[in-house]
């Protein structure tokens, strides 16, 4: 597998190693092009994740690793994920602060089709990188239950999308395959709200949009997960304590955080488990929970969050019939 001594422009195929390139190629990261006979231009058939760089470090990459070795698993893909870690950290050092994308697809198959060979060249795959030198925020930070820092983002509105997403197979729920027709659509839905004259005030605000999948349970955001608390009187102790946060410090250890289940629909994204993990040991360990409609004028509070801004706060929810839940602020 190929590593590096300098960032490469553009994409780069990590495997299978181009036999034409010598190592000095190599050293000025050359990129390789990618066949249009590639399956997961043609079929989706792999998986991607996205890794947040600081300080020549991937962010939560023991977290990264799991989803390589589920989702290598989960498609029958054949995938050494402990050297690609290694060689992903290599880019990291000589990134020092940005973004790593990583795809993964099934390499050409000599069957027509959809179909694989059931042997080793059908799990052969072949692995894509892109290196992105950004700014990752860490202005303002949270800390969690287990000592790691978390960013969180400024508040802002989100809106309840139109748009719906698949209801999948256990076998592809939760994997964040590159089948994501139905969020690219949904985020197209949430460009336009932001583009509309008439939804100016809203749009300067709006940072997110909420889902539901087919059977109608609303999921999670457009590139994002989602949690969120509910007034309840089950819930009064959580319901007294949840207008405490008035920093950001016991924003995540105060009251009951649910998530929606990825059981059917979904990504189960690298942050929503950091978080699950962090609060695991604490008074509030979180709920995987449905998130219905009737819920949805009860909520308290709501964040999202990705592995690459951290936590979204939310000060307020638009529903699909115009009403507006407000939040507390963070």
């Amino acid at each position: 597998m190929t590593d590096t001594t300098s960032v490469p422009n553009g994409w780069v195929c990590l495997y299978p190693q181009d036999s034409s390139l010598t190592e000095d190629n190599r050293s000025t990261s050359q990129t390789v092009t990618m066949s249009l006979d590639n399956r997961g231009l043609a079929y989706a058939d792999g998986f991607f994740t996205t890794m947040g760089v600081i300080d020549g470090l991937i962010l939560w990459s023991d977290y990264h690793y799991q989803r390589l070795v589920s989702h290598a698993e989960a498609l029958q893909l054949n995938i050494n994920s402990e050297e690609l870690l290694a060689v992903l950290q290599l880019y990291a050092q000589q990134l020092e602060q940005g973004m790593l994308k990583l795809i993964i697809t099934r390499a050409a198959q000599d069957v027509r089709g959809y179909g694989y060979t059931p042997n080793v060249n059908g799990s052969d795959c072949e692995i894509w990188l892109k290196a992105t030198a950004m700014r990752v925020s860490t202005a303002l930070q949270l800390s969690l239950p287990d000592g790691n820092l978390i960013p969180i983002q400024p508040n802002a509105s989100a809106i309840c999308l139109a748009s719906q997403i698949a209801c999948l197979p256990p076998s592809l729920a939760g994997l964040k395959s590159l089948n994501r027709l139905d969020n690219v659509l949904a985020s197209g839905e949430l460009q336009r709200i932001k583009s509309e004259p008439l939804a100016s005030k809203l749009a300067s605000t709006l940072g997110e949009g909420l889902l539901r999948d087919m059977s109608g349970q609303w999921v999670e955001g457009t590139i994002s997960n989602v949690f969120y608390q509910l007034a309840e009187e089950s819930l009064s102790e959580s319901k007294t304590t949840s207008s405490i946060h008035k920093d950001n410090e016991n924003y995540l250890t105060t009251g009951q955080w649910y998530t929606p289940s990825m059981a059917q629909s979904g990504v189960a994204g690298v942050m929503r488990q950091v978080i699950i993990d962090a609060l695991s040991t604490t008074q509030y360990p979180v709920i995987i929970r449905s998130l219905q409609d009737e819920d949805l004028p009860k909520l308290t509070q709501l964040f999202f969050c990705n592995a690459l801004r951290g936590i979204m706060p939310m000060s307020s929810l638009t529903l699909l019939s115009g009403d507006v839940v407000d939040f507390e602020s963070v």
